[in-house]
Formats: C-alpha cells, sequence, structure tokens
C-alpha cells in the first residue's frame, strides 16, 4: 500500500499539515465555553484580528544563487540557547485544552530544543513542573496583590527556574463577550444547551472530574464541572494587576537575582523605562488581543521598540504566530524570538503531547524551508532588507 501512497500508521494529528488545521480540529474537540476562553478575545476581537492580518503588510524579497542548502536555526533566548526562535508563552489554566498540557508542554519543548515559559496560573504548580522538566525554563509571574509575588518569586527560584517573565498589561480582566455569551462566568451560567454541549464532549468531562486540574490546583476532591469552570474566574481576579507601577517593577529587579522580561510592552517609551531600569528583555505583545481591543498590533509595534531598545536587551514577539514566514518577518523587525501560545494549545487539544511536538515540526520546516526560499544561511542573518512593506 506504501507503493500507493498510503500509510495505515499515520495517525490523525500527522495529517494535519498546518496550525490552521490544528485550530479546525481543536475547535471540535472542546465544548464551546472553553473554546470560547481559548480562540476568544476582547470586544469585537478587532486585535485578535489585527495580530495576525498585521503580517500582511510585509512581502519578503528573496535573494537568489545563495548556493547553500544548510541552516542554523539556533539563538540565544530567555537566559539559554534554543535551536530555533519559538519558545512556549505561558497560557493560564491550560488544563482547559487537555488535564496535562502543562507538562507535556514543557516534554515538548525540550524535544524540540526550546523553552517553555510556565504561567502563575498554570494547571499544574511550580514544583510539579519543575519535577518532569530536564532542561532550564522560565516562569510567569502576574504580581498580584499583597504578597503574592514574593511568595512565588521564592517558589519559582527554589523549584529552579532562573529567568522571570513578568506581565504587565493585565490591570483588569478584558470584555471578552464571547466568555460571557457561552456562560464562562462566576458563576458559570450552565443552561441546558450549554450542558448538552459539554455532553458531546465526554472525554473533556471525564478529564475534568477525574484530574480536576482544568481550573488550577485549589478544587476540592469533589469538584464538578461547575466549580471548575468558576475557580478559573475566581483566581482570575485575585491575579488582576490594577495598582502595578514602575516602582513595583524596580523592586522586582532588586529582589529577584535572575533574569527577568518584561511582557506586554507595545510603546518604545515603556521599553526604553524597562531597560533602564536592568530587565534583561521586553516581549512585544497585547496579550493575544484579549485584554484591550484595538490595542496595536504585536508586530506593528515591533520595529519601534526594537528600534527604541538598540540591542541593549532582548525583543521577542507574542501574537499572531501562525506561520514558519511569520517568525522570519519578525526577525526581520528586530525580534530575537517570538513565543507561541494558542499555536501549541491547539496541538494539545488534539492529542496531547504529540500535537505540541508536531506544531513545533510544522514551524521548524516551515522556517527551515523559508530561509531556503530567501537565500539565507542562518536565521539571524534576516534582516529589514529581505523585507517589503505595503500599505495596506
Amino acid at each position: 500500500m506504501r507503493a500507493l501512497g498510503f500509510d495505515w500508521r499515520i495517525t490523525a494529528s500527522e495529517r494535519l499539515l498546518s496550525i490552521e488545521d490544528y485550530r479546525r480540529a481543536a475547535r471540535g474537540r472542546l465544548p464551546r465555553m472553553v473554546w470560547a476562553y481559548i480562540d476568544g478575545g476582547a470586544d469585537d476581537l478587532r486585535t485578535v484580528e489585527g495580530n495576525r492580518s498585521a503580517f500582511d503588510r510585509w512581502w519578503f524579497a528573496p535573494a537568489v544563487l545563495a548556493g547553500h542548502d544548510t541552516h542554523d536555526l539556533s539563538v540565544q533566548a530567555a537566559g539559554r540557547p534554543v535551536s530555533m526562535p519559538v519558545l512556549l508563552a505561558p497560557t493560564g489554566f491550560s488544563g482547559l485544552t487537555r488535564w496535562s498540557t502543562d507538562l507535556d508542554a514543557v516534554r515538548a519543548a525540550e524535544r524540540a530544543g526550546t523553552c517553555c515559559v510556565v504561567s502563575t496560573a498554570s494547571s499544574w504548580s511550580l514544583e510539579e513542573i519543575a519535577e518532569v522538566a530536564t532542561a532550564e525554563h522560565a516562569f510567569q509571574l502576574y504580581p498580584g496583590s499583597g504578597g503574592v509575588a514574593a511568595t512565588v518569586m521564592r517558589r519559582a527560584w527554589a523549584a529552579g527556574f532562573r529567568t522571570m517573565f513578568v506581565t504587565v498589561d493585565v490591570p483588569v480582566v478584558g470584555n471578552r463577550e464571547a466568555e460571557q455569551r457561552t456562560g464562562m462566568g462566576v458563576p458559570p451560567v450552565l443552561t441546558p444547551r450549554r450542558l448538552l454541549g459539554i455532553a458531546r464532549h465526554p472525554r473533556w468531562a471525564y478529564d475534568v472530574l477525574r484530574h480536576r486540574r482544568i481550573g488550577g490546583r485549589t478544587l476540592s476532591a469533589g469538584a464538578g464541572v461547575t466549580a471548575a469552570l468558576e475557580s478559573i474566574e475566581i483566581q482570575e481576579r485575585h491575579l488582576m494587576q490594577s495598582r502595578l507601577c514602575w516602582d513595583d517593577l524596580a523592586w522586582m529587579r532588586d529582589n529577584w537575582p535572575g533574569r527577568i522580561y518584561v511582557k506586554g510592552v507595545v510603546r518604545a517609551d515603556d521599553a526604553v523605562r524597562a531597560v533602564e531600569l536592568g530587565m534583561d528583555g521586553v516581549v512585544v505583545s497585547n496579550h493575544g488581543g484579549r485584554q484591550l481591543d484595538r490595542c496595536i498590533p504585536a508586530v506593528a509595534a515591533l520595529p519601534e521598540v526594537a528600534a527604541a531598545v538598540a540591542g541593549r536587551a532582548q525583543v521577542l514577539l507574542d501574537g499572531g504566530i501562525r506561520r514558519g514566514t511569520d517568525v522570519l518577518v519578525a526577525s526581520a523587525l528586530g525580534a530575537d524570538a517570538v513565543m507561541i501560545g494558542r499555536p501549541y494549545l491547539y496541538g494539545a487539544a488534539v492529542s496531547g503531547e504529540r500535537g505540541i511536538d508536531h506544531v513545533l515540526t510544522i514551524l521548524r520546516t516551515e522556517i527551515e524551508r523559508a530561509l531556503t526560499l530567501l537565500g539565507v544561511r542562518d536565521v539571524g542573518e534576516v534582516n529589514a532588507t529581505h523585507l517589503r512593506r505595503t500599505q495596506a
């Protein structure tokens, strides 16, 4: 049968050829309210859509007759060498996609030779995640209130994390109307129709009840689906940072002996101020369009931020990456690496750890192919001369 092009050993995930394929497949694997949480955003989704459409303004200008067929995708990012300029971004409550996603992401990142940034709101504790890790990863901090930041920082350092990403663009939860329409509130509004929707995903509901990892680590032994979904909203409120200011960031710099990246910057002046406080890097990000709608798309903000930082700290991009060519556009505009969130959650929803593996493989393959077509040997050689911008 292989002579005819058939191979019955090919799995469902391997038939998915792109991240968009994974997105469509993931949507069918999850209840509507969960899909709204993972794939939705604020208000009219202008920023969600803009994060993708802003890449359409850039076109490649490839060099021909380059005379090479091998590539080096490796870069330095988050304080360590990685095999390609793609890191796994922090995603809160990843247990919504699959109960083991936080652990799966770490293991998949290690196989791909890259770094996973563990969320404060992960469904597994920092200590549990550190136990399965065999390489260095980073963690992300929602400062919250009171002594939350100090406590989490101490725990993270004791668990072996040496790089901290501080998320600064969540003073309040964005107006995510799709979540409200589908019942993701406090308490969750589970109408008969919505309960029927959950019943259509028995494996998902079974994992919620068996593993109790969907809404964080504080669920009681008897918690059900309603309590799990409610706990997400309760914990999110505890992580809000409306009073966070630059003095708090300076305090973190004084009290964290490792590397610090500031995540959620879209303005050049904010990036410069972060660098002047001694930050090791900034992440150009609008929180995936989940916070302020009509916020400038991440890739549109990148050139100004990169120019202002001018090599004094690392610049990462988070938002809208769906193709290997997107990664190279970001590299050409000044990003040292990119971060992906939703794409690996799609992979996790479809086939767990193997799905995340395949998403990373897709990106690596696309980057390598695009480098060949660009006439560039190493990813670090991609720059603004390889791009042309349209007015649209």
